[in-house]
């Protein structure tokens, strides 16, 4: 999984035991996360991926080879390492384009130069289906929520763009809600700090709401549900104006951690709405992402949340607030192998529950 903070390839080794209920339908009666690893870009690739958009359809073209060549040659370590060859290898790939109000996604890591690369079967190109059937194509984390986190009400991941999901009796909802560590990540850069390790400099700041009041203006923001962002959308709407507007980098960290906190909210309490019987009962709330191990964040989040009922937030060991999304892709490529649908129409708003995932062989 290449996420959209670009901090590098999550890489997970992770095992199922699984029962097919029906033809559509798979049980997943249990499962492993086994080895997982972070290797991080160089930074040649890291600008190569930022400033692919504006690229001529050759870079592109090239670019989205050459990626599956070394993707493939950044796992062989790990490949190396463990204890069986892996069936396959699901691969997300790294979204340069996502407008599925166009009906188009665009994932690149060439799964063929992949395959060839580790001699491994993959699947890949997972979310293209879903978006041809008018659907969002994201997010797909809910499919991981209720089969392999259960008994939370709300799932929160945040990465370099977060999403909210939770599961009804009359199924799963899931939306993106603003971008997150993106934005953070290109502050932090200013300081030559990957990130700002547990909000340590927001800390320092103070809101400007000048800032926050253009940030919070976006119409995104107040689009219903289901939606979805893309990387370029973050970077033009978001990360630009942070990066171009005139105050110290601590008061934007400050501020974009309130607008953060505050989209939460809203997130949060229009799913709250949704619930049969809303109230202040306890609510469980599963949060990953490298934006759970921001203390600032999630103390602003947990602020602007407490008016809206009893909430509980749960930050679980390291691997799954780091791995989530590798282990996602992994069950995706399951259900792909078995041929059950992996993308979900309540979620994404497609016209039909699809199987999504190509697969290249060595």
């Amino acid at each position: 999984m290449s996420g959209s903070s670009l901090d590098g390839l999550d890489v997970a080794y992770c095992a199922f035991r699984v029962q097919k209920k029906t033809a559509r339908e798979l049980l997943v009666e249990d499962w492993q996360l086994l080895a997982a690893q972070t290797i991080p870009f160089s930074q040649k690739w890291r600008d190569r991926l930022l400033g692919l958009p504006a690229q001529s359809a050759r870079i592109y073209a090239q670019t989205d080879i050459y990626f599956g060549y070394y993707m493939g040659e950044l796992i062989q370590p790990f490949l190396n390492k463990l204890p069986h060859r892996p069936h396959f290898i699901a691969s997300h790939g790294h979204t340069v384009f996502h407008e599925p109000d166009r009906r188009f996604t665009a994932q690149i890591g060439h799964g063929g130069a992949l395959a060839a690369t580790t001699g491994i079967p993959v699947i890949h190109d997972f979310r293209i289906q879903d978006v041809a059937l008018s659907g969002e194509g994201a997010p797909i984390a809910p499919v991981a929520d209720w089969m392999l986190y259960k008994g939370y009400d709300f799932y929160l991941n945040i990465g370099g763009i977060a999403n909210i999901s939770a599961i009804f009796d009359n199924g799963p909802v899931a939306f993106d809600v603003v971008g997150a560590n993106q934005v953070l990540n290109a502050l932090a850069q200013l300081r030559h700090m990957p990130f700002d390790e547990n909000g340590n400099l927001a800390r320092q700041g103070v809101v400007n709401e000048n800032l926050l009041n253009r940030l919070s203006q976006k119409d995104f923001f107040s689009r219903p549900y289901p939606k979805s962002l893309s990387n370029d959308w973050v970077s033009r709407e978001l990360t630009g104006p942070v990066l171009a507007f005139e105050d110290s980098i601590e008061n934007r960290m400050r501020t974009v951690c309130e607008l953060i906190a505050r989209q939460v909210q809203n997130a949060v309490g229009a799913l709250i709405k949704k619930k049969e019987s809303p109230g202040r009962r306890p609510y469980r709330i599963l949060v990953t992402g490298g934006g759970a191990l921001n203390g600032f964040l999630m103390e602003r989040i947990e602020s602007c949340c407490a008016d809206l009922g009893d909430l509980s937030w749960i930050v679980p060991e390291n691997e799954i607030v780091e791995y989530k999304e590798a282990v996602l892709m992994a069950l995706m490529g399951v259900l792909r192998a078995e041929k059950v649908p992996n993308c979900f129409r309540a979620v994404t708003g497609a016209r039909r529950d699809s199987t999504g995932g190509c697969i290249s062989y060595p």
